[in-house]
């Protein structure tokens, strides 16, 4: 056992109740309150962020083709698409699978209200099983081989408001000349939490846009591209305009849906501005309870200079003291993080308003890596601000010390 941990050991066996013991119990409380504040604020943050990217992702794919237009409706120029360019798509690197889609404008009609709302046809191919975590009633519409499907899924608000449930019928007329209607089966209701869709998006089958538009069978409105990985959205992008027509306009729904990114980009400032504060904090504590430490075992230091210790030998004994502390502290801050992140995802105790921040409840993503690189930082940066403390020590006179009182 070295000399400086043996000393340090020493010193940190004070009796319960005396001034150093009150002393190391607030570095350790400091220490644990920041880092499981750190721990819960990314935890919630990875969560916003995947939670809110994955409902947009799961609606709308990474990357959207549509006819190139200057139009700003919601039903799109048709497509007319060929094999040759649906598996020219899918043979680019980074492409997981693509959709069609087509939209259609219309009017929802019960005995006692009317909403207009954009019908969005999908095919077999749309992705149920991601879409599944926004169904909170009924199933999603099944799509016949022949024909066209009159089953559609439409959002909580819009079934509050015209008083729908699973299982009723309702009409909807279609905004063209002349109008035309169709009655319509609801089959589920779902909820995202964006306002972008469940205001008034209804969910059914593209052959009755067909149907309604009169267009053929190999006719859509756009495609939706799902990449393995959205963060290489931007190179993606370029890559598949590239594969495709002159009269074509991809879009990355980064830039669609531009309002709820720059959102969660201002969320990651906001947290960062929020790390910045709470290591300061952490490390001024550290640096003004270690010189507390010093001055109280100054005798102390004053007779081991007397024997011949060195100044490196008095730094080092409270550097090993003052770093014992710090890892106390991030065992607990663990702890504590990690217990309150675990008891919310699981119960969900802290509720939010779904109409401010997209979902009902907090939201925690489980990032092992970020909580090992908290700890190492919380670490690190906490022995390094030690070091401005143990300045004093060279400083300290022998003989004014011994008499010190």
């Amino acid at each position: 056992m070295s000399l400086p941990y043996f000393i340090s050991r020493r010193i940190s066996k004070n009796k319960t109740g005396s001034f150093s013991t009150v002393i190391n119990k607030i570095a350790v409380v400091s220490i644990a309150v920041a880092l499981a504040a750190l721990i819960c604020t990314f935890m919630i943050l990875k969560g916003f962020e995947d939670t809110i990217k994955q409902k947009i992702y799961s609606f709308s794919g990474h990357l959207i083709i549509s006819k190139y237009t200057l139009s700003t409706s919601f039903e799109n120029s048709s497509i007319v698409v060929e094999d040759s360019l649906m598996n020219g798509l899918r043979a680019l690197p980074g492409v997981d699978y693509l959709q069609t889609y087509a939209y259609k404008a219309g009017l929802l009609k019960t005995n006692d209200e009317v909403q207009g709302v954009i019908l969005k046809g999908l095919d077999q191919s749309f992705d149920t099983t991601a879409f599944a975590m926004h169904m909170v009633d009924g199933h999603f519409p099944k799509f016949p081989k022949e024909g066209y499907g009159t089953e559609v899924a439409l959002s909580t608000k819009i079934a509050n408001y015209l008083s729908l449930k699973v299982g009723d019928e309702v009409l909807v007329f279609f905004i063209q000349n002349p109008p035309r209607y169709r009655n319509l089966k609801i089959t589920g209701i779902y909820e995202t939490g964006l306002e972008d869709f469940d205001e008034k998006v209804i969910l059914g089958d593209i052959n009755l846009v067909r149907r309604i538009n009169g267009w053929g069978e190999n006719t859509i409105g756009g495609i939706e591209v799902f990449l393995n990985d959205p963060e290489t959205m931007d190179e993606a992008e370029t890559m598949v305009f590239e594969a495709t027509s002159s009269d074509l306009y991809v879009d990355k729904v980064s830039d669609k849906y531009v309002q709820i990114f720059d959102w969660l980009r201002l969320l990651n400032r906001n947290v960062v501005i929020f790390f910045s504060l709470v290591l300061f904090v952490a490390a001024f504590n550290m640096v003004s309870i270690l010189l507390i430490l010093i001055m109280e075992r100054t005798q102390m230091i004053g007779v081991l200079k007397s024997l011949g210790a060195a100044n490196g030998l008095l730094r080092r004994i409270f550097f090993v003291n003052g770093l014992g502390l710090i890892v106390r502290g991030v065992f607990w801050g663990n702890l504590l993080g990690l217990s309150f992140c675990w008891i919310q995802d699981r119960y969900k105790i802290i509720p939010l308003d779904p109409a401010n921040y997209y979902m009902n409840h907090v939201p925690i993503q489980f990032d092992p890596t970020a909580v090992i690189l908290l700890n190492l930082f919380v670490i690190v940066m906490t022995a390094i601000a030690l070091f401005i403390p143990l300045s004093v020590i060279s400083r300290i006179n022998p003989i004014k010390s011994i008499r010190f009182d």
